[in-house]
C-alpha cells in the first residue's frame, strides 16, 4: 500500500507540474486581457469608432472569460500535428474561419496577413510609434506603460471591474483626446498592445514588432482578414513543441469551441443567450476538484464521449448578423453549384469572371428548381462597378438585391430580402 501510495503522489506531483505552466501561461493571458481592455475603455469615443471599423470592436464586446487550464490541456494533448487538427476517438476535428467569425467577431476576410520580417526595427518604431527599439532587436519595450498603463496589482477589496476602471482612468490621462498626429500614434501604440499582447500573444510579455507595417496606414488595417491570421495562430500554438503545454493567443476562443462542439463535457456555462459574437453568451464553469483531477477527468471523458452527442454544426439556428461575408458567397456558391443547369446565361456569367478584360453580361435569365429569375451584370474584372441579383424564389427568400462597388473594397451593399425562411 505504500507503495502504491508513493507511486499515484509522484504521478499526482507530475501531473501538477504538467498543469503550472499552462495556469502561469493563461493567468498571463488574463491579465493581458485586462490591459488592453483597459486601454480600449481609455480611448476617447472617436479612437473607438476608429477601432470598430477596423473589425476589432467586437472582441472588447466580450465579457472577461475564466480561465479554463484543464480544458486547454485536454484538448491540447489530443492535437495531430501531422493532420493539424484535433484527433478524438470519433474522427478528427478542426476549427474553421466559420468558428473564429462566429466566436470572435473577428474578419475572415481580406488581404492577407503577411509581410517581411525585418533584422531591424529601430526606425520604424521610431517614426510610427515614437518609441525607442534596440538596433538588434525586435521586442517594443514599455509599449502598455507609453499608454499609461502599468502592471500594478489590485487593491485590497478591490473588484476586479473597480481595478479595470482605475486603469482605464490613469490611461486616460496619457492619451489625446483631438484627432491629429499625436492621436494616430496613441492608436498605433493601442494596436501593437492589442495584437502582441493579446490576439497573437506568444509566451512571455514581450510585444513583437512584426505587425508595425501593417499599421503604417490606419485606414488600411481593417482591410486585412485579420480573423484568418487569428486561426493560423491558433494552430500554430497547438503544434508547439510538447514541452510548452499551455497555448498562446486569446484563449476564450478555444473554450467555447469546446463548449459548442463538445457540450457533454459541461465546462462552460450559457448565460448571456443571444448575444453576438457568441463568446460573449458564454463563462467557465467553476470546477473546486484539483485541477490534476480536472485534467485526468476530461482525458477520460474525451475517450467515452457519446458521438451522438458531438455537434458538428452548432450554427444551423444562428442568423447572419455581423456575417457579412456569408451572403455573396452564398450566392457564388450556388450558381457554382447550378451551373451546369444554366444553359447560355452561366456560361456568360462564367466566362465574364475568368476574363481579365473589362466584360458584359446584362440581362441573363434562367429558371433552375424554383429559381425562376437571375440576371447578372458584371462592369469590369477587377473592379466590379455592378452587380445585381434578383432570386424570386430560393429556399422561401423571395427578394434579394446586392450591388458592389468594387471587388477587392465593397463599397455599396445594399440587401433586401422580403421572405426569409418562409
Amino acid at each position: 500500500r505504500d507503495g502504491a501510495g508513493r507511486r499515484d503522489s509522484v504521478a499526482a506531483s507530475r501531473a501538477v507540474a504538467t498543469l503550472s505552466r499552462p495556469i502561469k501561461g493563461e493567468m498571463r493571458a488574463r491579465v493581458s486581457w485586462t490591459l488592453v481592455l483597459a486601454a480600449f475603455l481609455a480611448l476617447p469615443p472617436f479612437q473607438r469608432e476608429r477601432v470598430d471599423e477596423m473589425g476589432f470592436g467586437q472582441v472588447f464586446r466580450i465579457e472577461r472569460m475564466r480561465v479554463d487550464p484543464a480544458l486547454t490541456q485536454a484538448l491540447r494533448s489530443r492535437w495531430d500535428t501531422e493532420a493539424s487538427a484535433f484527433a478524438f476517438p470519433w474522427g478528427h476535428m478542426i476549427p474553421s474561419l466559420e468558428d473564429v467569425s462566429r466566436i470572435t467577431g473577428l474578419r475572415v476576410y481580406g488581404q492577407a496577413v503577411s509581410g517581411y520580417t525585418y533584422p531591424c526595427y529601430h526606425d520604424l518604431a521610431e517614426r510610427l510609434l515614437d518609441l525607442p527599439v534596440e538596433r538588434r532587436s525586435s521586442l517594443v519595450p514599455r509599449v502598455a506603460e507609453s499608454l499609461g498603463l502599468f502592471e500594478a496589482g489590485k487593491n485590497a477589496g478591490e473588484t476586479e471591474d473597480e481595478y479595470l476602471e482605475r486603469l482605464a482612468r490613469v490611461s486616460r490621462r496619457e492619451l489625446a483626446s483631438e484627432p491629429g498626429t499625436q492621436a494616430d500614434l496613441d492608436l498605433r501604440r493601442f494596436l501593437v498592445l492589442f495584437l502582441g499582447r493579446l490576439l497573437f500573444a506568444t509566451r512571455g510579455d514581450a510585444v513583437h514588432c512584426r505587425f508595425l507595417p501593417l499599421l503604417a496606414d490606419l485606414g488600411e488595417v481593417g482591410g486585412y482578414a485579420w480573423g484568418a491570421a487569428f486561426l493560423a495562430h491558433q494552430f500554430d500554438g497547438l503544434s508547439a513543441s510538447e514541452r510548452q503545454t499551455s497555448t498562446s493567443g486569446f484563449y476564450p476562443f478555444l473554450q467555447v469551441w469546446a463548449y459548442l462542439h463538445l457540450p457533454a463535457l459541461r465546462r462552460g456555462e450559457l448565460t448571456r443567450p443571444g448575444l453576438v459574437p457568441i463568446a460573449r453568451r458564454w463563462d467557465s464553469r467553476r470546477d473546486t476538484r484539483h485541477l490534476a483531477d480536472q485534467l485526468e477527468h476530461l482525458q477520460e471523458a474525451l475517450d467515452s464521449y457519446p458521438y451522438l452527442d458531438v455537434v458538428w454544426q452548432p450554427y444551423l439556428g444562428e442568423g447572419d448578423e455581423g456575417q457579412p461575408w456569408r451572403l455573396w458567397g452564398s450566392v457564388q456558391r450556388f450558381i457554382g453549384r447550378e451551373s451546369d443547369r444554366c444553359g447560355r446565361a452561366a456560361k456568360i456569367l462564367r466566362w465574364g469572371w475568368r476574363r481579365k478584360r473589362a466584360t458584359r453580361a446584362q440581362g441573363a435569365s434562367i429558371s433552375i428548381g424554383g429559381v425562376t429569375g437571375i440576371a447578372v451584370e458584371i462592369g469590369s474584372w477587377k473592379g466590379v462597378t455592378g452587380i445585381a441579383v434578383e432570386i424570386r424564389s430560393w429556399k422561401g427568400v423571395t427578394g434579394i438585391a446586392v450591388e458592389i462597388g468594387s471587388a477587392r473594397e465593397a463599397t455599396g451593399i445594399a440587401v433586401g430580402m422580403r421572405s426569409t425562411r418562409g
